[in-house]
């Protein structure tokens, strides 16, 4: 049997804030997902439902339908209430396909190998 701290009672509590509330939960590997809190635990492992998952890529953004989501405490960057009354993203996103964004993170990674492969081809050059 594991005793939370007087910390933990504090965390606990400020997530009852937020049951039954559109959440937005910021991941540790840099996800972003949303949904309704449903439940949670002393350790902030939430269960959020109705839960997508939102990918942005440039100007592209494509939100992922998950369902009913079990999300780990340790994993959690950040909670945030989302305003249902203001738009969620600026005017300039366009709302894209899963095919679409995952073509579009795929291209973004390739990039980003590349950038990297050059970069170490000219270390050899010492610029500073």
């Amino acid at each position: 049997m594991s005793w939370a701290g007087p910390d933990d009672v504090y965390l606990s509590t400020s997530l009852a804030s937020y049951l039954d509330k559109k959440l937005l939960v910021l991941l540790r590997d840099g996800r972003k997902l949303m949904g309704t809190l449903c439940s949670f635990d002393q350790f902030a492992n939430a269960v959020l439902e109705s839960a997508c998952d939102r990918v942005i890529v440039g100007d592209l953004y494509c939100d992922i339908p998950l369902g009913l989501y079990v999300i780990r405490g340790e994993n959690v960057v950040l909670i945030g209430e989302l305003d249902l009354e203001r738009e969620e993203l600026p005017p300039h996103m366009t709302r894209v396909s899963v095919a679409e964004i995952r073509r579009a993170q795929k291209a973004e990674r390739e990039a980003s190998d590349l950038k990297g492969t050059m970069r170490k081809r000219m270390e050899f050059l010492d610029l500073d």
